[in-house]
């Protein structure tokens, strides 16, 4: 697809990231893996990213990182596939080479490792990244990355694979800013932990879609949000998220690093196992997987 395609592309529906499968030794597991990829193919979404957030990517190799977008590219099909990338700048540009070589449509370009950066530094290390690559690159604003509005509109200007803008700050004021500033010229992601929680607001904001962890485990409940919200439908939306997501959040809440933990526990809930997370994260207590199950089967 042309840069242009997988921007159009990526803004027509619900975006989702799938989590990557380990076994007990917290060893990458590419046949469970490939088959649960195989198995979100079969729903609606406009894209997958593949060894991001949710995918566990600051818990991976650069190699292994390769070595899941490979393993999504075999069974994916048509799917669009956009592949985590970050770390230093140097990383990012392997990282950035080998997803391109290996048949991503895309990077998601995560935050730099540690530090606090200036616009300048910002903008030099986004750049390096693009120019490294003649793929299509979303930048995501979070934690200790935050490109303002002129930074990305510089951006925009100087990297014409510059394609996407993804939020998980929450700062709707920045998020309101680039979509007025750069308008169609790329498309706009809402990224926050649980989007569902932020559409409408998002939605308001000007952001084009958002990216779905819950579609991992209840698809079809994910996509009935998205289109609810789409479709200006309250009523359902106000619905779902009193049955489901507050109660979801709540659970997830409890414990730093849940917003990854619980996805895979809901995979344990409807019989689709994806194994443990990797540390620093913990899994579910076995209390916390029975309240999450009794949220989760009305909707299996």
């Amino acid at each position: 697809m042309t840069l242009d395609d997988i921007k159009s592309k990526l803004g027509s529906g619900l975006l989702s990231f799938p989590v990557t499968h380990f076994d007990d030794d917290h060893r990458f597991v590419p046949d469970a893996y490939a088959a649960h990829v195989e198995w979100l193919c079969q729903y609606d979404a406009a894209g997958l990213f593949v060894a991001g957030g949710t995918g566990e990517f600051f818990s991976l190799t650069p190699a292994e990182v390769i070595d899941v977008l490979k393993t999504a590219k075999q069974v994916a099909g048509d799917m669009p596939l956009v592949c985590g990338c970050g770390y230093g700048t140097e990383i990012a540009k392997e990282i950035a080479v080998g997803a391109e070589k290996n048949g991503a449509d895309a990077i998601l370009l995560l935050p730099h490792y540690l530090i606090k950066a200036t616009q300048e530094g910002l903008y030099r290390h986004v750049k390096a990244v693009c120019d490294s690559t003649g793929i299509g690159v979303i930048i995501y604003n979070r934690d200790n990355s935050i490109i303002s509005a002129d930074t990305v509109r510089r951006l925009a200007d100087d990297c014409p694979n510059l394609i996407g803008f993804k939020d998980g700050s929450g700062q709707i004021q920045t998020v309101r800013e680039i979509c007025a500033k750069l308008g169609d010229r790329l498309v706009y992601i809402g990224g926050m932990p649980t989007a569902e929680l932020y559409a409408e607001a998002y939605g308001a904001a000007g952001m084009t879609t958002y990216s779905s962890a819950i579609f991992n485990f209840l698809p079809d409940l994910a996509l009935t949000f998205f289109n609810a919200v789409r479709d200006g439908d309250t009523g359902t939306v106000e619905r779902i998220l009193k049955d489901f997501f507050y109660p979801y959040s709540d659970i997830r809440d409890r414990k730093p690093g849940y917003a990854v933990s619980i996805v895979k526990a809901g995979l344990t809930v409807i019989g689709r196992h994806a194994g443990p997370v990797r540390p620093p994260l913990t899994d579910l207590s076995r209390e916390e997987l029975d309240m999450l199950e009794k949220i989760v089967t009305p909707h299996v």
